[in-house]
């Protein structure tokens, strides 16, 4: 079965969380899906090499490389060895014409948000010293992630990028009962690099916990609006993740997936 995407929809290789990088490449040419997100996890290995230029070689078109981390902020004496498992993840990204690398910040463990704030920009100013060309951008994460990032807003977020001079990867699922959030689009759209997609029912007490576009509570219609309102020009990433999603199988909810927000996207003329 082919599926017809909006353009500025990508399938992120997260919402097939335990399938191989191999099992995604035949399902995206199965389903005619050609614009992707690239998880790192799904290329590390002794292959990371030969698994990058097997993305390469199929011609996709990815919106991001992401990955957790990279760095242990209360932990200094590894942040060398941190950074070059970024510089890998960089080169990797420029490989596959990837525009974009995502992150979590990685984990403050007993530092508080100041500290983390100061030890992730030491750590990570001399990879941006080298002025790679493949830009990053930070993801905020559900306050209940503390184990992969310190940034739980949106608003912290953007106000955390401006300040290091990166983007924002912002997920819908983590900001959408935000304060001010619309007034947080507006002022910070400029730094905004890609925005995650998926949906969330009310009730969920456990995460990642997530549901196909339509079927749980946040307003993505409003909200892809209002983005595009703003002034934001980049991609939506669909991230599907959790036991709903391996119940329903990963191929059933991408496709379903894909449709919901194909057609919000339409609808609010993206």
């Amino acid at each position: 079965m082919t599926v017809a995407a909006h353009s500025r929809l990508s399938v992120s290789a997260l919402s097939s969380w335990n399938w191989t990088l191999d099992q995604d490449l035949s399902f995206w040419q199965e389903t005619g899906i050609d614009h992707v997100g690239i998880w790192t996890d799904k290329l590390d290995g002794p292959g990371w090499n030969d698994a990058v230029e097997k993305v390469a070689a199929r011609g996709l078109r990815v919106s991001n490389l992401i990955s957790a981390g990279p760095f242990s902020l209360d932990r200094p004496a590894k942040w060398p060895e941190q950074r070059e498992r970024l510089i890998s993840m960089l080169d990797a990204a420029a490989v596959i014409e990837a525009p974009l690398l995502v992150l979590t910040t990685g984990p403050a463990n007993g530092l508080d948000w100041e500290e983390a704030a100061a030890a992730l920009e030491s750590a990570i100013g001399p990879v941006l010293d080298l002025g790679h060309e493949i830009p990053i951008a930070f993801e905020h994460t559900n306050s209940l992630r503390p184990d992969i990032g310190f940034l739980h807003t949106l608003a912290d977020a953007i106000d955390f990028a401006r300040q290091l001079g990166v983007g924002v990867c912002m997920e819908c699922n983590a900001c959408w009962a935000e304060r001010g959030l619309y007034q947080t689009i507006t002022e910070g759209v400029e730094l905004l690099s890609i925005v995650q997609v998926d949906d969330f029912v009310v009730g969920t007490r456990d995460t990642p916990n997530r549901v196909v576009p339509g079927d749980g509570d946040i307003p993505l219609e409003r909200i892809v609006g209002h983005l595009v309102a703003a002034g934001y020009k980049g991609d939506f990433d669909l991230e599907v993740v959790g036991p709903r999603i391996e119940e329903e199988g990963y191929g059933a909810a991408i496709i379903r997936s894909v449709e919901a927000m194909t057609a919000i996207l339409e609808k609010v003329n993206a």
